[in-house]
């Protein structure tokens, strides 16, 4: 079982400082490669197809790079639309029903974690299944986490495991929300009321890049995986 893939490559990446100044965060390179290629890595492992990245800040810079990679673009302008917008201004190219989305600001070792979530996703009892991490695996995050996960897996707010900013989820709300501009949040908030929403672990490690110290701490996790 697959789904269609929503890569979110939209935001200004502010906390990256000067070095999204003149490039959008995607392309920032860790180990000699941009960010939005570790990404796209795992998704053509899993197989997943169509594939969709949203653009807004600095696009044409994504779009030259994503030239003949069989990446449909979802344009947003003139205003950036967060996730739950975004998400919603590109169903046209992703199609009907579930989709994965996915973050463009880290990087993974271990099992890909598209590959686990399509294996564990339930569409009767679960409307969005979220990949989360325990933070003695998670590198580059501070915090206490973001949720509880239950031995069903359904998930509750509150300290715990880090969301990984890759999911599986059902769209279905999206147009019942009427601002233009919103997060995903919404849909959660949603699916948690019903007892819908549901979290796992990731059995290997990831590294949150969305600032500038992601980055030698990325390299030095994926240097681990060759000891």
């Amino acid at each position: 079982m697959s789904f269609p893939v929503m890569l979110f490559a939209a935001g200004f990446g502010t906390r990256m400082g000067a070095l999204t100044a003149h490039r959008p965060k995607p392309l920032i390179e860790v180990a000699g490669r941009p960010l939005i290629d570790h990404a796209l890595a795992r998704v053509k492992e899993h197989g997943a197809a169509p594939v969709v990245a949203n653009l807004h800040y600095l696009p044409e810079m994504l779009e030259r790079h994503l030239s003949g990679r069989d990446v449909r673009l979802s344009h947003e302008a003139p205003d950036i639309l967060e996730t739950g917008g975004g998400l919603r201004a590109a169903l046209p190219l992703l199609g009907p029903g579930p989709v994965f989305t996915m973050n463009t600001d880290a990087v993974w070792r271990g099992p890909n974690p598209l590959d686990q979530l399509a294996r564990l996703w339930e569409p009767d009892r679960m409307d969005a299944l979220l990949l989360c991490v325990p933070p003695a695996r998670a590198t580059g995050h501070s915090g206490t986490g973001d949720f509880r996960i239950g031995p069903d897996l359904r998930a509750t707010r509150g300290p715990g495991a880090i969301y990984s900013g890759v999911q599986i989820i059902k769209p279905d709300l999206l147009p019942d929300i009427s601002e233009h501009s919103f997060s995903l949040n919404r849909l959660w908030d949603a699916m948690l009321a019903e007892g819908r929403l549901c979290a796992v672990e990731y059995p290997g490690h990831w590294c949150d890049v969305g600032h500038p110290d992601g980055i030698p701490l990325a390299e030095a996790m994926l240097r681990a995986n060759d000891v």
